[in-house]
């Protein structure tokens, strides 16, 4: 089982469409990587630059290959990966303030 800790740019003017994506149970219900990835995405942070951050299980080669086919690559750019041991990636991120609004 592998870790990333990710970090990416993102389009703005998307991110209420992929909100409703995910909202909607549709990233959810993708197989094999949907219950992951919505995990993430709901729980990313914002680090001090602006950019999205949160960590990511994955076994693809190279990493997140679904997940950007399927749905990063829509809404992200400059996308980045460093491997890290389950959990210790949200817990460098989790003094970040969330990603999303809280509504």
């Amino acid at each position: 089982m592998a870790h990333y800790l990710v970090k990416a740019k993102f389009h703005e003017d998307l991110m209420d469409e992929l909100r409703a994506r995910l909202d909607s149970g549709e990233v959810q219900a993708m197989r094999p990587f949907g219950s992951a990835l919505q995990f993430s995405l709901d729980h990313a942070r914002l680090d001090p630059q602006g950019w999205a951050v949160w960590e990511e299980e994955d076994y693809c080669v190279p990493p997140l290959a679904q997940e950007r086919a399927a749905v990063l690559d829509t809404y992200f750019t400059d996308l980045s990966t460093e491997p890290v041991q389950k959990g210790n990636g949200w817990e460098r991120i989790e003094s970040l303030p969330r990603f999303w609004k809280e509504s």
